[in-house]
């Protein structure tokens, strides 16, 4: 059976976009590769508020943030943790026996500049970490007011995770002063998993020229020197690309502005929805994200009664809350190609399920 996904990623895709990827394969060092990869880069570029070269990379986004702390990594790297995620990239950075610390908070809770400021001035740091919108709590970091803290230490390298958030707000990395901003293809940019964008300053790639055993399959040294030829360092997932070049298009044509507040709209709605049924969001509602709604499960629903029914009755699934507080709390995405119709037709059908599946 079929159903649509209302969870936060992988989300729906688009006929369209699925179409764009029955186009017929080119050789990957053929002149009309080069031709796609250079026909997307100003948008991808424009997208990202950048002057910097965009990469890409067949991986899920995963991929590239271990490779960007083995890229610039030296003194150690500091990884703000405030859900799953978050807390992952510090686990990923002992796996890679990179020195490490880590700014823990409860999760739901946006991270404090000022405790950035306090564990960066300390010196032991080169590289810091940052998920934009937790995905898993639906926690949106407070991002401009961290780079500017950030922006105080020069010495540091800043890595932005934007999965669930590229497009659906600006992110304007050259003026914030991210390094390093990456996001993937299966959440906020409504496409199939398998494929991660980033974009690289010029300090980020000099610090990665000075480091040892960063590894091959993410050097931002071969991500560049093959950027310059139209080109990836690897055979890259060319369906993909047709289907990012689709995507392109779409959101061009919508306009950013409208796609913006197109997402908070729908995410207003979701909200609202939530205070009707007495739900509260996990996190403080000024940091909730604008691409989902993490709500507590205040009103005690059988979360998976409620999602085999929406299956078999209504083709749709929300999310039943992601590790640690799974059943705690549930997830609805608003993000990547939702409309209004979609939107409230989703929630009509949830305020009848919702009283059916909530204990009495």
């Amino acid at each position: 059976m079929s159903y649509k996904l209302f969870i936060p990623g992988p989300v729906h895709v688009s006929d369209k976009t699925l179409n764009a990827m029955t186009s017929w394969v080119m050789g990957h060092r053929s002149k009309d590769f080069v031709n796609l990869y250079q026909a997307i880069q100003p948008q991808l570029q424009q997208l990202m508020y950048t002057q910097d070269p965009v990469y890409l990379s067949t991986s899920s986004a995963w991929g590239v943030m271990e490779g960007a702390i083995r890229n610039v990594t030296k003194k150690g790297v500091l990884n703000i943790m405030s859900g799953a995620f978050s807390d992952k990239w510090n686990d990923v950075a002992q796996r890679c026996s990179l020195p490490c610390g880590a700014l823990q908070y409860e999760w739901g809770t946006p991270a404090d500049p000022e405790d950035v400021r306090r564990e960066l001035s300390t010196g032991k740091y080169d590289a810091l970490t940052l998920i934009h919108n937790e995905t898993s709590t639906g926690t949106m970091n407070p991002l401009a007011e961290i780079m500017a803290v950030v922006n105080e230490f020069p010495d540091v390298i800043a890595i932005v995770d934007s999965v669930s958030s590229f497009t659906a707000l600006p992110i304007k990395k050259d003026e914030l002063g991210i390094d390093v901003l990456l996001t993937g293809s299966q959440k906020a940019l409504a496409l199939p998993p398998g494929l991660a964008l980033l974009s690289v300053s010029e300090k980020a790639r000099q610090r990665a020229a000075t480091v040892e055993g960063r590894g091959y399959y993410f050097d931002f040294l071969e991500f560049h020197s093959n950027y310059e030829k139209g080109m990836t360092p690897s055979t890259p997932v060319i369906p993909l690309i047709y289907a990012l070049q689709s995507k392109l298009e779409d959101i061009f044509a919508e306009g950013l502005e409208t796609r913006y507040a197109r997402h908070e709209r729908l995410n207003n709605l979701v909200r609202a929805w939530g205070a009707k049924h007495g739900l509260s969001l996990l996190p403080p509602p000024e940091y909730g994200s604008k691409t989902l709604c993490c709500f507590r499960n205040d009103i005690g629903i059988d979360l998976e009664g409620l999602r085999k029914a929406a299956k078999s009755r209504y083709q749709f699934d929300i999310d039943g809350g992601y590790g640690k507080i799974k059943g705690k709390t549930f997830r609805i995405s608003n993000m990547g190609d939702e409309t209004d119709e979609t939107i409230t037709e989703l929630l009509a059908n949830l305020d009848v399920l919702v009283p059916e599946f909530t204990a009495k």
